[in-house]
């Protein structure tokens, strides 16, 4: 399969300003952000409820950290696991894993116990990085998943002076752990901080050079990680800043979605800081602190997901809130219903505009034009140095024509290598150069890409294909519907039947019969829900995206979810 040039029809929907193709240096992600420290050395790179770091100061501090790892034995190819949510220590211990070579393993803080230890077992740290709140979590699992180094800080020391003890009591509120226990085997942050001395910054070839582990999927069977190297995420990093166009040195990132997740990874954080941008950290997707960040700090890019702009339209006190300094947001994770965009947009003031992305990408390779033609229901182009093709989703070996569904293949520099000592899956989705990528979509003439559904999505109603986001637009039409996930349930005549989950709107009501109806006037009769179940919310993963996986599997609504993605 190959795309000649003839066949990009996307470049001529480019806005100005959007190269057809960037220059990638052979550089280390790292390396790019010391350019950033050395052009911006005193603008706020972070921010943290009142408490703040220079690029100079967080620079010198993964390079105390880089010291005290290198001290302990650490060299280039050892993984160091992040158990974090976002603060200061992430970025911290990030850069300083990478300075040294060393590979960072993301590891959810929504996780634990199996999932917890399958991760560990799987990547086999050397050393793992947390907070006080969780490492219980860790200390339970210590003899079946061995660790040689834990650095623990406490959340309070990430706060100005006159807030750490408001953290404390807040934590002992909620039963949680304010210190922890003292061995060898752990060292607290501020005794790995304070190292000073050299260390043998490491310099190797981008293009191969491991850096994140990216774990994707559920918690269920093995882990599997995607395994992002240098070139990969300076690539993807690269094509945000061609897109989004925004004036380095300037901007304001609000950093809401999770840095352990490569969404928040990549567009908030590599990106924020390769364009020296102050990063606003948020530690949970709460919409009320998310108001008072955005009125404090005056965020220009504010990336996120669906369900978390669809919580700031909702909220009840928006219109308290001065939130117009908002000048783009990226959607990502989830369909984005038109109804949600426009409002936040009114809102605002600002762009929010819908892409696509996967962990094995890095994971952007879509999005509308901020400025230009958005369509409805699109993910939008491809990004610079992308490629897309729809391939038959049978064999993957015939490409179809524009209009026909089947499966999305993209390529591109920010592609990953493969999944971690995982061959047979990586063949299965990296062939010929191309990442398929699951996903079942459609193309228009002008190259503008549509995903109708998840390829393991689908569901056969007496051997029709019926694709979820299609019945869950219709039914986000209703007028009391806020949110509506669609599965495919087994029946003995069709073999299978759609059920669809909804969660009204306050103040309203609706019912199973009106529902059906409601789908059956739009769609095809066969597309309509042969069943609906109310529900007070959907499970969500950290990144707010709907599991249709816990629906599959019939949890009740009071499951504990620990899936990341």
């Amino acid at each position: 399969m190959t795309v000649a040039p003839e066949d990009r029809p996307w470049f001529d929907h480019y806005e100005r300003g959007v190269p057809r193709s960037i220059d990638i240096p052979a550089r280390r992600l790292s390396e790019l952000v010391a350019d950033s420290v050395a052009r911006w050395p005193d603008r706020v790179a972070f921010h943290h409820y009142g408490a703040r770091w220079t690029y100079r100061t967080f620079w010198e501090q993964t390079g105390r950290f880089a010291a005290t790892l290198h001290r302990a034995g650490f060299v280039p190819g050892d993984r160091l696991a992040l158990y974090l949510p976002n603060c200061p220590m992430y970025p911290i211990a990030f850069f300083a894993a990478l300075r040294l070579g060393l590979v960072v393993a993301q590891v959810s803080p929504l996780y634990l116990g199996q999932d917890l230890e399958r991760l560990l077992r799987d990547a086999q740290p050397k050393g793992l990085v947390t907070l006080e709140i969780l490492y219980p979590n860790v200390a339970k699992l210590r003899a079946e998943a061995p660790v040689e180094r834990v650095y623990v800080a406490r959340l309070r020391e990430f706060y100005p002076w006159t807030k750490r003890p408001f953290v404390n009591l807040v934590l002992r509120r909620r039963g949680l752990p304010t210190a922890f226990p003292r061995d060898p085997e752990v060292v607290a942050w501020r005794t790995a901080l304070a190292a000073t001395g050299d260390f043998p910054e490491f310099r190797g070839d981008p293009k191969d050079e491991l850096a994140v582990l990216q774990y994707t999927g559920g918690t269920t069977g093995r882990p599997k990680a995607a395994m992002l190297s240098h070139r990969n995420l300076v690539a993807n990093a690269l094509q945000c800043r061609a897109w989004f166009r925004a004036e380095a040195g300037t901007g304001v990132v609000l950093a809401a979605i999770p840095f352990f997740h490569v969404y928040g990874m990549t567009v908030a954080l590599n990106h924020g800081l390769l364009e020296g941008s102050s990063i606003v950290l948020e530690t949970r997707p709460d919409p009320s602190e998310i108001l008072e960040l955005i009125a404090r700090y005056r965020p220009t890019e504010f990336p996120g997901v669906p369900a978390l702009y669809q919580a700031i339209n909702r909220h009840p006190k928006v219109g308290r809130y001065d939130i117009r300094s908002i000048r783009v947001c990226l959607s990502g994770s989830a369909p984005l219903p038109v109804e949600v965009a426009q409002r936040f947009e009114a809102l605002t003031g600002g762009r929010l505009i819908e892409g696509y992305g996967l962990t094995e990408a890095s994971p952007v390779t879509h999005a509308n034009p901020i400025e230009g033609e958005r369509r409805a229901g699109s993910i939008g182009l491809p990004f610079p140095e992308t490629d897309q093709q729809i391939v038959d989703a049978e064999t993957g070996t015939r490409v179809l024509p524009v209009g026909e569904a089947g499966e999305l293949c993209v390529r591109g520099p920010q592609v990953m290598l493969g999944y971690y000592h995982q061959p047979e899956e990586t063949a299965q989705v990296l062939r010929d150069g191309w990442l398929f990528t699951g996903d079942i979509a459609t193309l228009d003439a002008d190259g503008y890409a549509y995903v109708v559904d998840r390829k393991k999505d689908i569901v056969f109603v007496g051997g029709f294909k019926v694709y979820p986001r299609e019945v869950e637009e219709v039914l986000y039409q209703h007028p009391s519907v806020a949110e509506a996930a669609v599965i495919g349930v087994p029946d003995a005549i069709l073999g299978e039947v759609v059920k669809a989950f909804v969660v009204v709107k306050p103040g309203t009501t609706a019912t199973s019969d009106g529902l059906t109806e409601f789908v059956r006037e739009r769609i095809a009769h066969y597309k309509a829900p042969r069943a609906i179940e109310f529900r007070s919310e959907l499970p969500r993963s950290g990144v707010q995206k709907v599991l249709r996986r816990v629906l599959r599997e019939g949890r009740p609504e009071t499951a504990e979810v620990t899936a990341p993605a």
